[in-house]
């Protein structure tokens, strides 16, 4: 790569983001094409020039560095291809809406903002760029509702702010103790061993944690990922939570070097709570009525897999996480773009009010379709093999049963609203208001099946991910993986055959569903959604006779004790507490010289008091 390519790169993005605000006030019909050109021009760019090359310059005392590796490319892939896709698919999406440059700047800042992370080989570009794109997702979230600072809105701001202190105060330390911002120097000083100044690498955790969504510091997601335009949520879900993802590796691949004994606690508090996060976060798809609302649950839940692979320590666990990142932003870039889609076309996407659009929508109905095959991790798709990679790290390697048993309830648990979803946008009855739904135009499903594509072609041929997924996991502190395009060799000696296990699924499959066909051949008949039995009950208009009124209410009555908690309420109570706490406190600050004098006399006495303890 040439000596200043990753400057080019972010020189290219930095102008498209100017330049897709400034078009807007021109021509509008040129807004999302000038951006998604200007981010295909930059992916070009960096695909052709070659990634060998570090750039570095000096501003006073400190140095910035940006680089590349095998680890920090691999999640670039998941930034640069899926962002491509997502702008593409905004074209259409976001036609006839207002204030599109403000929506493309922010969305290619943001791109800036995760590419700039990654390539960061110091604490203060890693940390300049982590602001970047915080406050350009968080004018995304806030795009419907624009001057009115909203609840989400508000709440992420928050919580990335406690995140941003910790890291910054984390950052402080380490020069103060290491001496160097370089991070690559400080991990070889010991920065994330956890034995010595263990508060720096949990501070940085802080907020990695908060991005990557993992309880209790989720609260912002339902509401940002849902509220948000789908189209960036896409990106926000799929490669935004990556980043916290990114981070904590980063931290743990000291532990995946030398296995300290301050790291393994570490490690342990994180697993579960990745795996709470898995449960929780499905509990709350489950009852959920909005597409959008369902889809941010379930990103909650299944970034817990994430977590809890990463935090197994292991090989198999760690392939594990990294599988499952990306899957993640295949699948779930592709539902949110389904929802999107449902909601351009139909106009909302509450499954109370819409449903049985299979018909109308077929291929969007493909997507849905084999994205939820995949989140529910059934063969023989992607997703299959990395919660098989999960298992097999959970009890072989790490001999964690319990989480097992933990992850294995999410995963099954997942499989009912990942069927809700399906059913409740697709296959219910069809309705009046949505007679007149047609297709999603044409630069909105391209991207959309390419993604459910990822799905598909992973599952048969995994080591496309395995291959550069080894590479990466080479430069935190393993040592080579064996693999084969669809076999993963475990360090116990035994292999991982994915092509046996999907080939045995997909007969299965394939021989039932011939032998249903073949069986009702001669007597079946085509019906519509509405020719159903009705138990001798007259039908009214407008009658809802779908099953997605009270879905799950027998699961919802017996899981009543978890929905009871509220992690809103904590933290909304901590707030009250700390109010109370700053309007008490400001009674001191009266306005009055006498009483500040007051105080100075008080403070002289106490400090005449306590001088033999003070002044030692």
């Amino acid at each position: 790569m040439e000596m200043n390519s990753l400057a080019i790169i972010l020189g290219i993005l930095f102008t498209g983001s100017i330049l897709t605000f400034s078009i807007d006030t021109l021509n509008r019909k040129l807004t999302g094409w000038t951006a998604f050109a200007m981010l295909l021009i930059a992916t070009i760019y960096f695909y052709t020039t070659g990634n060998n090359t570090d750039f570095s310059f000096q501003i006073g005392v400190i140095t910035l560095q940006w680089g590349l590796s095998a680890f920090r490319l691999f999640f670039i892939n998941i930034v640069l291809i899926l962002s491509v896709l997502v702008l593409l698919y905004s074209i259409e999406y976001m036609k006839g809406k207002a204030r599109l440059g403000y929506f493309y700047a922010s969305f290619v800042m943001t791109i800036l903002g995760m590419f700039g992370v990654v390539i960061s080989k110091d604490f203060v570009s890693l940390f300049i760029f982590w602001e970047i794109m915080t406050w350009s997702s968080f004018l995304l979230i806030i795009y419907n509702a624009y001057y009115k600072i909203k609840t989400e809105g508000l709440k992420y701001m928050v919580f990335s702010a406690i995140g941003a202190y910790a890291m910054l105060t984390a950052i402080v330390f380490i020069y103060h103790y290491y001496g160097t911002f370089d991070i690559a120097e400080a991990m070889q000083k010991g920065v994330f061993s956890f034995e010595n100044h263990a508060f720096i690498p949990i501070f940085l955790a802080l907020g990695f944690a908060i991005k990557a969504a993992v309880m209790p510091f989720h609260v912002w997601a339902p509401s940002g990922y849902a509220n948000s335009p789908m189209s960036f949520t896409s990106v926000f879900s799929g490669a935004m939570s990556k980043m916290g993802v990114f981070g904590l590796l980063l931290i743990l691949s000291t532990y995946y070097a030398s296995h300290t004994p301050g790291a393994y606690v570490f490690t342990q508090i994180l697993a579960w709570m990745g795996g709470i996060t898995a449960v929780m976060g499905t509990i709350y798809a489950l009852i959920q009525n909005d597409a959008k609302k369902l889809l941010a649950y379930s990103s909650i839940a299944q970034l817990g897999y994430i977590v809890v692979a990463l935090s197994t320590g292991t090989k198999l666990g760690v392939m594990a996480a990294l599988f499952l990142a990306v899957l993640h932003a295949a699948f779930k870039g592709a539902l949110f773009m389904v929802a999107g889609a449902v909601e351009k076309q139909a106009g909302t996407t509450d499954m109370t009010k819409i449903s049985g659009l299979i018909r109308k929508m077929p291929w969007t109905f493909f997507v849905a379709l084999v994205s939820v095959i995949s989140l529910a991790g059934v063969p023989p798709l992607g997703g299959f093999i990395g919660k098989w990679l999960l298992y097999e790290a959970l009890i072989t390697e790490s001999h964690n049963y319990f989480l097992v048993i933990v992850i294995f309830f999410s995963s099954t648990a997942a499989f009912l609203y990942a069927y809700r979803f399906l059913f409740g946008l697709f296959l219910g009855q069809e309705e009046k208001e949505t007679e007149n739904v047609k297709e999603a135009p044409l630069t909105m499903l391209i991207p959309m099946v390419i993604l459910a594509l990822v799905s598909i072609v992973t599952g048969a041929m995994p080591g496309l991910i395995f291959k550069p997924a080894a590479a990466a996991m080479q430069n935190i502190g393993f040592s080579s993986m064996d693999w084969q395009m669809s076999t993963l060799s475990n360090v116990w000696g035994n292999n991982v055959d994915t092509s046996v296990i999907g080939s045995f699924i997909s007969i299965v499959f394939v021989l039932i569903f011939a032998f249903l066909t073949l069986k009702g051949r001669k007597t079946t008949r085509k019906v519509g959604t509405k020719d159903i039995s009705s138990s001798g009950e007259l039908w009214q208009e407008g009658e809802n006779w779908t099953f997605q009124q009270d879905f799950y209410k027998p699961f919802e009555r017996a899981a009543s004790p978890l929905y009871k908690l509220k992690m809103n309420k904590i933290w909304e109570d901590l707030g009250n507490a700390l109010e109370a706490f700053f309007n008490f406190s400001r009674r001191i600050y009266t306005g009055n010289g006498q009483t500040y004098a007051m105080y100075v006399v008080g403070f002289l006495v106490l400090l005449i008091l306590f001088r033999n303890y003070i002044f030692k």
